[in-house]
């Protein structure tokens, strides 16, 4: 189980992992290329050394696989990633889905659980929606989902955006209490919460009593992909209500570096940026801008 790690203010720059496995939202060709480029661990850990040699301390990563080597290569290294910490984001949507194809919604449940377990008995015959099955199996799908990251400080925790707005379409809100309660009491951590609608987000957050929630949301100049429009994000960063993480800051690259962070670094409440580089060169750029842009 990882460390105990008291939850305490976010980093300024967090440093994201989808360049490392294929995703970009603008371009499929850069995406393949991409995807290519880093079949190899080795390379993930390369740009994850340059990352940290340029002073970034925290890797927000999904639960892929691959990053299960990474979680090795950290571990075998203490002594060098001494300040490092991981934000798991749960679950990877693309395992559970190929899993889901091949053994169907329960088999695929099933293959990522614990052989014996509590809940093996619902599972044969069908699950039930009461509120302690509920909050026991979530606690054996995080569990699932952060043994690759044992022994590591992972201070805060994601439920990513494929079940968050899942959830919310479906109104169940009450699932969002289930896993901040779940990632609290067994990882001593921070729920976090990864949306493409903040605004209904955080009302239904406030709503199960989850106050001053931690929401990673894409925010942009141009308002690439906020549901709701640029007025509702920037009246949700104006309220202080709850920690914003930016994510998609340059709109998958339709926004120059300096022009898509000058409006980001404008926005006094958003606590942290997440962004994905794969060069050097880039995380260095986009470092100092956001260092530059955020004391001025």
């Amino acid at each position: 189980m990882p460390e105990s790690t008291q939850p305490g203010p976010m980093d300024r720059i967090l440093f994201g992992d989808n360049q490392f496995f294929g995703v970009n939202h603008m371009s499929e060709e850069k995406a393949r290329a991409q995807a290519m480029r880093f079949q190899d661990t080795a390379a993930v850990i390369d740009v994850l050394n340059d990352a940290y040699a340029e002073g970034i301390r925290t890797f927000m990563c999904t639960t892929h696989e691959r990053i299960a080597e990474v979680c090795e290569h950290v571990r075998a290294h203490p002594g060098k990633y001494r300040e490092f910490k991981f934000y798991p984001c749960m679950p990877y949507a693309h395992k559970y889905a190929n899993a889901a194809a091949e053994l169907g919604v329960l088999g695929a449940i099933r293959s990522f659980l614990p052989q014996e377990n509590a809940l093996g008995a619902l599972l044969k015959g069908g699950m039930s929606l009461a509120r302690k099955d509920l909050e026991g199996l979530a606690t054996l799908l995080v569990d699932a989902e952060m043994k690759m990251f044992a022994g590591l400080s992972t201070p805060i925790v994601f439920l990513q955006n494929v079940a968050v707005d899942f959830l919310l379409g479906l109104g169940f809100d009450e699932a969002f209490r289930i896993f901040a309660d779940c990632v609290r009491e067994r990882y001593q951590a921070e729920a976090g919460f990864i949306t493409m609608n903040a605004p209904r987000l955080l009302a239904r957050l406030e709503k199960v009593g989850i106050a001053n929630p931690i929401i990673c949301t894409n925010i942009n100049k141009i308002g690439f992909r906020m549901c709701g429009g640029i007025p509702a994000y920037e009246e949700l960063i104006a309220s202080g209500r709850c920690r914003l993480i930016a994510m998609s800051v340059f709109a998958s690259g339709a926004l120059a570096p300096k022009e898509a962070l000058e409006y980001i670094c404008r926005q006094p409440r958003i606590e942290s940026i997440v962004f994905g580089a794969s060069s050097r060169r880039n995380i260095a750029q986009t470092c100092g801008l956001i260092q530059q842009l955020s004391a001025a």
